[in-house]
């Protein structure tokens, strides 16, 4: 058996090897333009990949003039920061408009008055999701007497939830999913108990693309007393525009009662640049939990909305500036052409013998292979192809998350042109395989421990020069 880690190594050191390492600062500071040289070289070696549709996810909009737009934006805004609204008040209209807009499109016009929907600016899906479990965390403990509240959510909910339970202990309860991939609601009905705070459903899952049913996940909740989230940094801002275009879309924002705050993020489908997220909740009283506020320390009186102090004020201009420049025809017409290439992938590896789609996804397609294929070396041949995909696993399997570049003339077609032929190099060659198939075959085999210790290695190699 190789080394995984020592397989990243050998693939990561030619990169490293063509340009000049820094393990100190340089005695005297390198030109302006040898530097922008530097950073122009990775930038080239490494955007071939996204910008021509060889990407699942990653980038989702990636057009030249688009990107530089918000370049611009951020560069007239580079040294803003919300932490401090006196100097750049622009930063609180920013924010404070993106929420609205998040909030529009997801359905607060149904919201009563006496609790709307609000919200706030975060970094990126996780940190929404860590900042509604705490809020949740703290709203159990101050309003239900909870003293140690757990969060109820699907295996197929995002790892941020995991993350949630680790870092604000809170027990993770996780439940099962039915043969389509959805919540199973009998199981959520079981979980719930007297210590649960929140339960959790996704629009859609990032594993499998399928969209859980929210409308009886939020009624178990409001039955139950307790909140519900729906995680929708994946389709926040795709599926308001699918229901549109007559696709057929369950009900999952604030127009379902029982439903109390939403993750949506504007870095994806919302075309902004990276690092910025939405999270919502029905009614301030909720939202307060979130902020941290310090009423006695020597340097002042401080407050965060976030988990951030200083915030840079840049990416919330650029997101502000997506949104508004994009507008509601150009967010309809790019989920028209995602989702229309979505289905054109979706039937396509239908079509591939041993290929079968999990659930029935809309525009992120996750497939598993059948008669002893290993589909791990289908997502490695297809990166011998240029391609890089999403390795999942419980079940193994494969997804691709289309977005803008799938979209460009002939890349769909070129994928399951290169699916067929790496399902039919596996088929001719079994078991031959050197980079990433053997780590997943290995983390479904192995003890947990032993994967989190491999996976830790592999972020102490990202860390070396």
């Amino acid at each position: 058996m190789t080394d995984p880690i020592a397989d990243l190594e050998r693939q990561l050191k030619p990169y490293r090897d063509k340009l000049p390492s820094f393990r100190q600062l340089p005695a005297r500071g390198l030109a302006r333009t040898e530097v922008t040289d530097l950073v122009g070289q990775m930038a080239s070696a490494e955007d071939h990949t996204w910008r021509d549709g060889f990407a699942s996810g990653a980038v989702y909009h990636g057009d030249p003039e688009h990107v530089a737009f918000l370049s611009g934006v951020y560069a007239a805004q580079s040294q803003s920061n919300p932490l401090h609204p006196d100097l750049w008040p622009s930063a609180t209209k920013f924010e404070a408009e993106i929420v609205a807009m998040t909030a529009s499109m997801l359905g607060a016009s149904h919201a009563s008055s006496e609790a709307p929907v609000v919200g706030a600016v975060s970094s990126g899906g996780t940190e929404s999701i860590l900042l509604a479990m705490r809020a949740y965390r703290d709203f159990a403990r101050a309003r239900r007497g909870i003293a140690v509240p757990e969060i109820v959510a699907p295996v197929t909910a995002h790892a941020a939830f995991d993350k949630a339970s680790r870092f604000f202990d809170m027990p993770l309860v996780r439940i099962p999913v039915d043969e389509g991939y959805r919540a199973d609601l009998r199981a959520m009905a079981a979980a719930i108990s007297e210590r649960t705070a929140v339960v959790v459903g996704s629009a859609p899952t990032f594993p499998h693309g399928v969209i859980d049913p929210i409308p009886e996940i939020a009624a178990l909740a409001a039955e139950r007393g307790v909140g519900c989230h729906v995680d929708a940094c994946l389709g926040g801002f795709i599926l308001p525009w699918a229901e549109r275009l007559g696709y057929p879309v369950p009900s999952f924002d604030f127009r379902v009662p029982g439903v109390t705050s939403m993750s949506a993020d504007t870095h994806k489908y919302g075309y902004a640049a990276k690092g910025s997220s939405v999270v919502l909740y029905r009614g301030k009283d909720l939202r307060r939990f979130q902020y941290y506020t310090v009423a006695d320390w020597p340097g002042g009186l401080y407050l965060s909305p976030t988990f951030a102090g200083s915030r840079p004020g840049a990416l919330s201009a650029a997101c502000w500036a997506a949104m508004v420049s994009i507008g509601e025809e150009g967010y309809l017409e790019a989920a028209r052409r995602i989702l229309t290439t979505g289905a054109r992938i979706r039937d396509g590896v239908v079509a591939i013998p041993n290929l079968r789609v999990l659930g029935d996804p809309l525009w992120v397609t996750a497939f598993a292979a059948d008669d002893g294929l290993d589909v791990y070396q289908v997502m490695e041949n297809m990166s011998h192809h240029g391609w890089s995909l999403n390795g999942l696993q419980r079940p193994p399997a494969v997804h691709i998350a289309v977005t803008l570049r799938h979209t460009l003339p002939g890349v769909a077609d070129r994928f399951l042109t290169d699916l067929a032929d790496s399902v039919e190099e596996v088929r001719a060659n079994p078991g031959v395989s050197t980079g990433m198939a053997p780590i997943y075959g290995m983390a479904a085999s192995l003890p947990a421990e032993v994967v989190h210790q491999l996976l830790t290695g592999y972020l102490d190699m990202l860390f070396e020069v």
